[in-house]
């Protein structure tokens, strides 16, 4: 033993620490641990941040200290306590027309206190988790609110690129714009131009150099070149001044009237809430996007991410900082850099405290006009054409333009105040506003009501219905998603009129559960009717595809909560009875219009209704083609509307699908329900037993190879999935079959389906192999033969995979992945295979996916 080591003697008078029985022994202390990820990760925000912080400090006329105060907080305070991992706060361009306001009217150290009081205000909304609460405003809101901004920051900020001086207006910048044109500084001009071309072509750069080069951070660079031009050139400009910290502006007692700090407490509240909020949304769906299987994120909690705003502010605006909140450059960057964890965040605020520390020689190079174009692009781009066309196409165009002027013209808090007015009226427009016409065609008398039908309807709707004849066919379609309580009982009053004189009312609507077949006198109608009506309201967007039964019958006196997937022979919820012939003749439709694929059970004690043939006999005419027939139908008349334009975008542009997903073509496993996918998402490859063929002359299959090879070389997938289900049928034949030629008996012919079987043989083979490990499921063994058979089919069919030749490509280029899954039709579960069985050897898992697990 080294003498310098010390020997470990016992001590008799210490007491051992020992845990309480049947608790679990104290966690090790936990070490920070940095990935590499975070760290790149926190340099790209770092160089990012610097610039911008700067230049929205210029922008507010705060002191130019004030922005790296704000940044180096965000990143440590907000980025530690905040909700959300990957969102990085700090001073945001969306908070300069506010806070420059608040400087212009209170002063800067009052502005500082008005943070702090903004930040305790988000502590109390936080205390009262009332985060979600924030996400009912209307995006066209937020995004109005955002382009005012910008267009408020650029009009000034070019006044500066120009070489002039904003004033306090917009109005007031755009009418000394004239004059500023005509007296321009060529130097700031020409320090400008260089900056603004570098920040958009930089981004731009062709070929291997710009492969190479767009890593850096285009703002930095862009900076970094109108300094070095300014420096080289000679140019005078006025430059960055980073005063001495000890003379550094801190908060004063608020100074002014109190209305006036109330309302600038609550726009400062308002303003930083709402950006870190949708911030925090928008992080989490970059989050979700982002390819490959790194470390889990987990989703933001609003909440929390709310508390460490308002710590943030408080810290922030207690050390002389601006304002702080989410921002949306520095977060997209900070997660396309791979960011694992909340520590890029901290380190990116670290990097800012050493660079206002020790780079203030280098900073104060930098020209103001350069920061001036930097800030006056970011401006520019807060107007957001993808923002507009949103608002278009949801027809909240008014409420955009609306919030976008009023903030302009008005200020902030104004223009908010008005979008939401205006919004509200819009809503208000929409729900009353409601269209009723009458025609007949064929003898048939059509009565549509377009819109929602509230009691602000029934007059013009009794007018309409008195026009229709005594005794005809009537087809009344409701068009909209709402009905009120006066409403429905004007229409069913109408309706027990007009069928007791011999007419017949069909009531339909755009949602299929709107239909009503009851008697206007029977309560199960009745109840009926506002059941359909509120599982319309909850049917999410795209619900309305299932068909024409999908939302259920009126007259079964339950709710209705099918789907677009629900199977045919379940587009009902409840069986009941037909309606007595002397009371509802007039509210059935003709049998020739009546749909009849919803299938009533033929069980002992219960009965099929009339007009409904049992299974067990012969049907009166086919229904299946029918079935599908009307299944088309509904999908041209429900979804296509709302498909069209996707599916013109992949017609014009071609398939460019990420996946290949090869799966059984077993019919309970339907690839976009337990994928949650769409059109383009997936190349999907369906056969019986989800069987890879080896190539080969002998033994392959040129169509599965032929999708492959497709799949791989041409549409460049970036993953294959193999995928096996529970109770297989492919595989209980292979089971069952002689060993003779694993599919079949010598004397049976042999058919095209044991043909196929044969190339599942591989995986019999595997399974009987008692020298290798099965796969197994998590938590559970597998309840039978048949579905370890299932698992060992997936594995080896991954072999299978490998070996053919683009494959084999791919996977050595590094650009594919193969995945294996496992579905369980009766669990409605789904398993991935993760890797090896640490209590089987080299065995492989299939590990459950868990609801929680799309967070990451």
């Amino acid at each position: 033993m080294s003498a310098c080591t010390p020997a470990r003697t016992t001590d008799a008078t210490r007491t051992e620490r020992v845990h309480p029985p049947h608790s679990p022994p104290p966690a090790p202390r936990r070490r920070l641990r940095l990935a590499g990820a975070d760290v790149s990760a926190s340099i790209a925000v770092f160089l990012i941040a610097l610039p911008l912080s700067l230049g929205i400090a210029l922008a507010t006329g705060a002191p130019l200290q004030a922005g790296l105060v704000a940044a180096a907080v965000g990143g440590l305070v907000a980025g530690r306590l905040g909700g959300s991992p990957l969102q990085v706060s700090g001073p945001a361009a969306g908070l300069t027309v506010v806070t420059a306001d608040l400087i212009h009217r209170y002063g800067w150290r009052t502005t500082c206190a008005i943070t702090v009081l903004a930040g305790a205000a988000q502590l109390g909304l936080g205390c009262l988790r009332v985060a979600r609460s924030a996400l009912a405003v209307s995006p066209a809101i937020v995004h109005g609110m955002l382009a005012g901004i910008g267009v408020t920051i650029a009009v000034a900020q070019l006044h500066i690129v120009l070489g002039g001086n904003p004033q306090s207006s917009v109005l007031a910048n755009l009418g000394s714009l004239p004059a500023q044109l005509a007296d321009l500084h060529p130097a700031a001009v020409t320090v400008s131009t260089l900056t603004l071309a570098l920040l958009l072509l930089w981004p731009r750069l062709p070929g291997r150099a710009g492969r190479l080069l767009r890593p850096v951070p285009a703002p930095l660079v862009a900076v970094a070149g109108g300094t070095a031009a300014a420096a080289l050139g000679g140019l005078t400009l006025p430059r960055v001044d980073l005063p001495s910290w000890s003379s550094h502006a801190l908060p004063a007692l608020p100074d002014g009237p109190v209305l006036g700090l109330i309302a600038a407490v609550l726009t400062i509240t308002l303003v930083c809430s709402v950006q870190s909020l949708l911030g925090a949304v928008a992080v989490d769906k970059l989050v979700a996007s982002r390819p490959g299987s790194g470390p889990r994120v987990p989703r933001s909690d609003l909440d929390r991410e709310l508390l460490g705003q308002g710590a943030a502010n408080i810290v922030s605006g207690a050390l002389g900082g601006l304002p702080v909140a989410g921002v949306a450059v520095r977060s997209t960057a900070n997660v396309r850099a791979g960011a694992v964890s909340r520590n890029s965040t901290m380190l990116h605020g670290v990097l800012v405290v050493v660079a206002a520390l020790l780079m203030v020689p280098l900073l104060e190079l930098i020209p103001l006009a350069s920061l001036a174009a930097l800030v006056m692009a970011v401006g520019i781009q807060m107007v957001s054409l993808h923002h507009i066309r949103t608002v278009t196409r949801h027809r909240e165009a008014v409420v955009y333009a609306v919030t976008t002027l009023g903030v302009v013209l008005l200020g902030v808090l104004q223009g908010v105040a008005l979008g939401i007015a205006v919004a509200v009226a819009v809503a208000l427009n929409r729900l009353a506003h409601t269209r009723i016409t009458y025609h007949e065609e064929e003898g048939v008398h059509h009565v549509r009501v377009r819109g929602q039908l509230t009691f602000l309807a029934v007059p013009r709707l009794s007018r309409v219905l008195h026009h229709v004849p005594q005794g005809a066919r009537v087809v009344v379609e409701l068009d909209g998603s709402f009905m009120d309580h006066a409403a429905f009982e004007s229409l069913q009053d109408w309706q027990k009129t007009h069928t007791a004189q011999g007419g017949t009312v069909d009531l339909t609507g755009r949602r299929p559960g709107l239909r009503q077949d009851a008697p206007a006198d029977d309560p199960t109608g009745t109840e009926a009717d506002a059941a359909t009506d509120a599982a319309a309201r909850r049917t999410p967007p795209g619900a309305e595809a299932a068909g024409p039964e999908s939302a259920g019958t009126a007259n079964t006196g339950t709710e209705c909560r099918c789907r677009p997937w629900t199977p045919w022979r379940n587009h009902q919820c409840a069986t009941a009875p037909e309606p007595a012939p002397q009371t509802a003749p007039a509210a059935e439709p003709p049998q020739r219009d009546r749909p009849t694929h919803s299938r009533q059970p033929d069980h002992p004690g219960q009965s099929n209704p009339p007009g409904q043939p049992s299974r067990l006999g012969q049907p009166d005419r086919p229904t299946h083609g029918y079935r599908l027939a009307h299944g088309v139908s509904a999908f041209q008349r429900n979804t296509a509307p709302l498909v069209r334009s996707e599916l013109a975008r992949l017609a014009r542009e071609g398939q460019r699908p990420s996946q290949l997903f090869l799966t059984c073509a077993d019919s309970r496993v339907v690839t976009s329900m337990i994928t949650s996918s769409g059109p383009g998402d997936l190349f999907v490859v369906r056969n019986v037993g989800n069987l890879v063929p080896l190539p080969g002359a002998e033994s392959g299959d040129d169509s599965v190879a032929a999708a492959i090879e497709y799949a791989v070389d041409v549409l460049k997938v970036r993953s294959v999935t193999v995928c096996g289900h529970s109770g297989c049928g492919a595989m209980q034949a292979l089971l069952g079959s002689a060993p003779g030629d694993g599919t079949q008996t010598p004397s049976t012919p042999r058919t095209p389906l044991a043909r196929w079987l044969r190339h599942g043989r591989p995986s019999l083979e595997r399974m009987a192999d008692t020298g290798r490990p099965w796969p197994r499921l998590a938590g559970r063994s597998p309840h039978d033969a048949v579905e370890q058979l299932c698992l060992t089919n997936v594995v080896q069919q991954l072999e299978h995979l490998r070996a053919h030749e683009p494959v084999a490509r791919a996977l050595r280029e590094g650009t594919l992945e193969l995945h294996g899954m496992y579905f369980h039709v009766g669990e409605a579960q789904a398993y991935l295979l993760t890797g090896a069985d640490p209590g089987e050897g080299e065995g492989r898992l299939f590990d459950p996916v868990g609801a929680a697990d799309a967070s990451g």
